[in-house]
């Protein structure tokens, strides 16, 4: 592996204050013990100038300190009963960015070793208890070096041992002492900050100094392979980082799409938790009760299990603070009126976040609008002036990312009736047995009773892993489109970085998103329940694609050519997503017509843009009396906006005084055609619009 042009085949660990956050741990033990055994605590300056040391160095200082007679070995063994004792009961303290750290180095080839001044006993306790002991080759403890940092033989000793030249050899240290006997060993010392600043003339014998390992990773990344798109079916890391991921929004798009684009990750490590928001309390209940659940892809046959989530309640201003102050990265999965809601969330958040001092929040805009991020910010940004001066509202939303995206996959939720028939199914295969709580009795402490306990676990989770949770029906495309200046977003897998995601955007907007509904308009009008079985009548399949070929496609390409292979590549997708679309209900993809029918929006701005590139542009006049027909007729009574324009065509009397409406409706601007510019255009659409008979049980020709 080259790392900052230097060839690098091995890496050697210190392990506390390097690794693990243990040296507060330990002097806090040492002091509590040479309190019990002693009647006398140890200075912090002392303590601080052993750090590094071996356990016959610190002796001597101690003894220097407080006479001959100063009990070191009972009081070191001593301490380290209270420390097992708080690992045991706490664990292990793992500085952050280590497992990734780690991953990174070992997946790279590079020879990884421990050598540490603790005892062996306790060095491979805490290894193993962080579960991070499979990572390393080699392990050279204190008490089997007969001389101690600052003397190299420890790294001398682990450095033979794996058979490495120290020239290509990272030595990783957070003291004095470790850092100059890296240095004499002939190593590359890197310096990770822990309690106290390396004095400068150490430093400057460092090969590179950090003030932690996360700001190591940073560097370490661009140095490391990078994994292209998962397939589908590939597994999730196997090891947890320490990163927690937010999805504030936990429906279809953020349970069914952005909890697998966080599972996957970087493909070394996957975040050790992923908080979902959401106002569904009985979704809360079932995923929290099995911190899992599954995504269903129905047209492959396949099924995906996320896990380690965790569902809280959107409406908790506590929860919801603290997802905000504990993630590396929130997904935005809202709808325009939902983020106006949840502003005020978004801004406690960030807020909480920038008071605790904690690095740049990175959040993902998942919103099929153009300039979604300008959108969220000037509602952030509403909910923040009454609480702080515009200066440090400014600060907030400037040192923050946010990065809008293109969705390029389709997903619906289960529904509740299916969702607890899925349950009553599952449970029904469970037989009486599995109440019987005998087995969880505490045992004697004998193999056979242990064993007989293990057993029984074991018969309970095989039965309990039938019950599963499909929570979303998926379709299988891979890459999420991601704009902004993020660092972390380079490296997830599933996320493609483009510098210009506004020219995204519109194309999505225009070749996908109003032809989705249009789509889903036509079905309904003709009786249909779903995309799938509505792209199987000829006639809304030939409406799709001849939209799409003749119209939408070659406008696209005419006024953006350089995005070709994105174009095509959306146009293929689309078109056979929808084809399998069978779990995707036309009164979702139908619903708001009024939002997706406004001035310059989905409908009406695919229409302005094929008639700017001189091509007729009928079959989308056509798409848009759909609409108006849908909401019109009374399509879909649950659909608040379609009775809305329903009332509205009842009120004024006539389709082309609804097509030219600008005005209020229910307290909301709404505009749709210029009864000057567009006097073409509205006659097109009212033609098709009365070729549509009102009678319920007509569909239009």
């Amino acid at each position: 592996m080259i790392l900052k042009n230097t060839q690098i085949t091995a890496a050697i660990f210190d392990m506390d204050g390097t690794m693990f956050d243990t040296e507060r741990l330990r002097m806090k033990t040492l002091k509590k013990a040479s309190m019990e055994l002693f009647g006398k605590s140890i200075p912090d300056q002392l303590l601080t100038d052993s750090l590094g040391l071996s356990s016959v160095s610190a002796m001597q200082l101690a003894k220097k300190e407080f006479g001959e007679d100063y009990p070191y070995e009972e009081i070191r063994k001593r301490a380290d009963e209270f420390e097992m004792a708080y690992v045991k009961e706490f664990g292990v303290p793992v500085k952050k960015g280590l497992i990734e750290v780690l991953e990174r180095l070992k997946r790279n080839e590079i020879l990884l070793a421990v050598a540490t001044s603790s005892k062996r006993m306790i060095a491979e306790e805490y290894l193993h208890d962080a579960d991070v002991y499979k990572y390393f080759d080699v392990i050279v403890c204190g008490d089997e070096v007969t001389c101690g940092k600052p003397h190299p033989e420890i790294f001398l000793t682990a450095a033979s041992r794996i058979n490495c030249n120290l020239e290509s050899c990272l030595i990783i240290e957070d003291s004095e002492n470790g850092l100059l006997a890296a240095s004499k060993a002939g190593g590359l010392p890197v310096c990770i900050k822990d309690i106290k600043e390396p004095r400068p003339y150490i430093k400057e014998k460092t090969w590179c100094s950090y003030d932690s390992l996360q700001e190591f990773l940073h560097d370490l990344r661009p140095d490391t392979k990078k994994y292209p798109v998962p397939a589908l079916n590939e597994h999730f890391p196997q090891n947890n980082n320490q990163l927690t991921a937010g999805i504030h929004g936990f429906g279809a798009i953020g349970g069914g799409y952005i909890a697998q684009i966080f599972s996957h990750w970087d493909g070394y490590t996957r975040p050790s938790r992923i908080i979902g928001a959401t106002r569904n309390q009985n979704l809360r209940n079932m995923v929290n009760a099995f911190n899992s659940y599954h995504i269903s892809y129905k047209s492959i046959a396949y099924e995906q299990s996320i896990r380690n989530v965790s569902l809280i309640d959107i409406d908790s201003h506590e929860e919801m603070v603290s997802m905000y102050l504990e993630s590396e990265i929130i997904a935005i999965c809202l709808p325009e009126d939902a983020i106006r809601h949840q502003a005020k969330m978004i801004a406690a958040g960030l807020l909480e976040r920038s008071l605790a001092n904690k690095k740049p929040l990175t959040l993902l805009i998942i919103l099929n609008k153009i300039n979604a991020a300008s959108f969220v910010k000037k509602q952030v940004k509403k909910a923040l002036l009454p609480l702080i001066p515009e200066e440090q509202v400014n600060k907030i939303l400037n040192e923050n990312y946010f990065c809008e995206t293109v969705v390029n996959r389709m997903v619906s939720a289960v529904s509740k009736d299916e969702l607890t028939k899925q349950i009553q199914r599952s449970l029904n295969t469970l037989p009486d047995s599995i109440t019987d709580t005998k087995g969880f009795k505490k045992p004697a402490l004998s193999l056979k009773s242990i064993t007989k306990l293990f057993k029984d676990i074991s018969e309970i989770q095989n039965y309990l892993s039938k019950v599963s949770l499909d929570l979303f029906h998926s379709e299988p495309d891979m890459i999420l489109y991601a704009g902004g200046n993020s660092p972390l977003l380079p490296y997830l897998r599933q996320i493609k970085v483009i510098d210009n995601i506004g020219d995204l955007q519109t194309i999505k907007n225009r070749l996908s998103n109003g032809t989705h509904a249009m789509i889903a308009w036509y079905s309904a009008l003709l009786g249909y329940k779903t995309i799938g079985q509505g792209m199987g009548d000829e006639r809304i399949s030939q409406f799709t694609e001849q939209l799409i070929n003749r119209e939408i496609k070659p406008a696209l390409l005419k006024r953006t050519p350089e995005y070709k292979e994105y174009i095509s590549e959306f146009t293929e997708n689309f078109i056979k997503r929808c084809r399998f679309s069978f779990k995707d209900p036309v009164s979702r993809v139908g619903r708001d017509p009024i939002r997706k029918l406004q001035y310059n929006e989905r409908i009406l701005g695919t229409i302005y843009m094929i008639q700017e590139c001189k091509i007729p542009s009928s079959l989308a006049e056509f798409g848009a009396a759909l609409g108006f027909y849908y909401g019109i007729n009374g399509t879909n009574v649950k659909d608040k906006e379609s009775m809305k324009l329903k009332r509205l065509y009842d009120q004024l009397g006539e389709i082309e005084s609804v097509l030219t409406y600008s005005g209020e409706l229910d307290g909301k601007p709404c505009r749709f055609l210029n009864p000057e510019k567009d006097k073409e255009t509205i006659y097109r659409i009212s033609h098709f619009f009365h070729n549509m008979s009102l009678k319920s049980n007509e569909t239009p020709a």
